[in-house]
């Protein structure tokens, strides 16, 4: 049951989330912008002058949708995951256990500030885009709902991680091994389209697929996989891991001493 005083508790939880970020914005928010500068340059610019359209679009149009994306996700990711074990070490978690606040609350705070980051490196990569490529809006409902959920996917993530790790080091091991990779192979720089049958398929199991081109269909409104299939993984993704986040929570996995 949510009660009035829940919304305050997680009124506060977002302000602690949301300013802890904003404070050390030199870190947040200043190394994304420029590393998909770069990104801009050398892929769009550089690479894309080379390679030509691609169904229909320059392939910086093309790349654009996707590296907003990567930088949706790995900042939602980065966010939750450090703040997160931050406050498990430094055992600050342990006061969010013992207050009588539902532990849905305390997901919530921690992925409500996740979201926030990803979604304002989101809008700071694609102000940098304009003065690359001249953005085009296919369907602006289906680009705000696309980064709200995915950023909220990558947030359930980062809680999940940050619960398992027992160091710092632990926190990176995730987005190295596991979160980049797919992000790469999520067809940021290339169409499904230009891939063997074989790895077409292969594809389709890697979910960052489907963000990638359901984001892409809200600019261009082209994707190459199914709009509404892009949204049941997106909606059961976010199911799955706000269940395993309060399965963990409740039982106190790596949380209490």
């Amino acid at each position: 049951m949510f009660r009035p005083r829940y919304l305050i508790a997680l009124q506060s939880i977002l302000n602690k989330e949301t300013n802890r970020f904003l404070r050390i914005w030199v870190q947040t928010l200043v190394p994304p912008a420029i590393t998909m500068t770069l990104y801009f340059v050398i892929f769009g610019n550089l690479i894309g002058s080379q390679i030509g359209q691609i169904h229909g679009f320059s392939y910086m149009e093309f790349i654009v949708p996707g590296l907003i994306m990567m930088s949706v996700i790995t900042n939602s990711y980065a966010n939750v995951a450090s703040s997160f074990f931050s406050a498990k070490f430094q055992r600050n978690v342990e006061e969010l256990l013992v207050a009588p606040v539902p532990n849905y609350i305390i997901v919530l705070g921690f992925v409500g500030g996740g979201v926030a980051r990803g979604v304002l490196v989101g809008l700071i990569v694609t102000i940098l885009s304009l003065f690359f490529v001249d953005i085009r809006i296919h369907h602006l409902w289906v680009i705000v709902s696309t980064v709200l959920l995915t950023s909220a996917v990558f947030s359930l993530g980062g809680l999940i991680n940050a619960v398992y790790a027992k160091t710092f080091d632990d926190i990176s091991i995730v987005p190295t091994f596991v979160l980049t990779p797919l992000t790469y192979l999520g067809g940021v720089f290339y169409s499904l389209s230009l891939l063997p049958e074989f790895w077409q398929g292969v594809s389709t199991l890697n979910p960052i697929v489907y963000m990638v081109n359901a984001f892409r269909y809200g600019f261009l409104g082209h994707s190459d996989v199914s709009l509404a299939l892009a949204y049941s993984v997106l909606i059961g993704l976010i199911v799955v891991l706000f269940a395993v986040a309060m399965y963990l929570i409740r039982r106190g996995t790596g949380l209490r001493s």
